[in-house]
């Protein structure tokens, strides 16, 4: 988890301001994917939300406020929320699989 918290640190640093939204969201999605697909397997729910938390966190404050000039998380927050799709950041929450009886034999 403090691998996957510091390397959504490193695609929301302060030096990715003058990318647009999207390109930001496309790469946090990007490893997301990866991410979530190595350790979907098991019982990584509960990783999984606070993971997600953070990243919307995280975008929200560090990136889309600072990029609109705005010290506080709530005008990132609501950037990312007037989105219809939230910018397309998916959700690892939900993706969990766990392994069948079966899958051994």
């Amino acid at each position: 988890m403090a691998a996957a918290r510091q390397r959504i640190r490193d695609l929301t640093s302060s030096n990715q301001i003058g990318l647009p939204e999207i390109m930001v969201v496309e790469a946090v999605n990007q490893f997301l994917r990866s991410w979530g697909a190595y350790f979907r397997w098991g019982n990584s729910t509960k990783q999984f939300r606070a993971l997600d938390q953070f990243v919307i966190n995280r975008i929200a404050r560090s990136y889309i406020a600072r990029k609109h000039g705005r010290r506080k998380k709530g005008h990132g927050l609501y950037e990312l929320l007037k989105s219809r799709t939230r910018l397309g950041l998916i959700q690892l929450a939900g993706t969990v699989r766990y392994p069948s009886a079966y899958a051994a034999r």
